[in-house]
């Protein structure tokens, strides 16, 4: 097999990439366990990542693209380390959601669903925590916050540098 020599990503992560390819190759419906595992590889799934899947597994790109944009665990972007989401449902909402999403926003610099850009944190929304009595929530990786204002934002961001 061809090497790839993509992006800024390391050699050392193309080799894992060509040896999950070749574990693959053979396998029907094997497009999305091997994009999750290319994603776990990358932290992303960037476009020549996708690419190379594509031509290693003979399948159209707008295939490899298609899966990729339509199942919300696959990113096709850098994250950040620490994945902020900021929950938009409507126990949440009532109790002031969009207030924490502005005051996280604010506070990093950076829009909903932006990535800083020493890749430290993405700010997300998401429909609902599960968490609606302690509303308005928000998630930092997999740590829940509740009962919030928009003062305990900062607070909260500043514990995960």
């Amino acid at each position: 097999m061809k090497s790839c020599h993509c992006g800024q990503n390391s050699p050392a992560q193309y080799q894992e990439l060509l040896k999950v390819i070749d574990r693959y190759r053979h396998m029907k419906g094997s497009l999305i366990p091997l994009l999750q595992e290319a994603q776990e590889i990358f932290g992303y799934l960037p476009g020549d990542v996708m690419k190379k899947i594509s031509t290693e597994l003979k399948v159209p790109f707008s295939k490899t693209y298609g899966a990729a944009t339509f199942y919300a665990q696959f990113h096709l972007q850098p994250r950040g380390r620490h994945v902020i989401r900021v929950c938009q449902g409507t126990a949440c909402h009532v109790r002031g959601g969009a207030k924490i999403l502005d005051a996280a926003s604010e506070q990093l610099g950076i829009a909903e669903n932006g990535t800083t850009e020493d890749l430290r944190y993405t700010l997300e929304t998401v429909a609902c925590l599960g968490a609606c009595g302690q509303g308005p929530v928000l998630m930092v990786n997999n740590d829940t916050h509740g009962r919030l204002a928009a003062k305990d934002v900062p607070k909260i961001l500043d514990k995960y540098k």
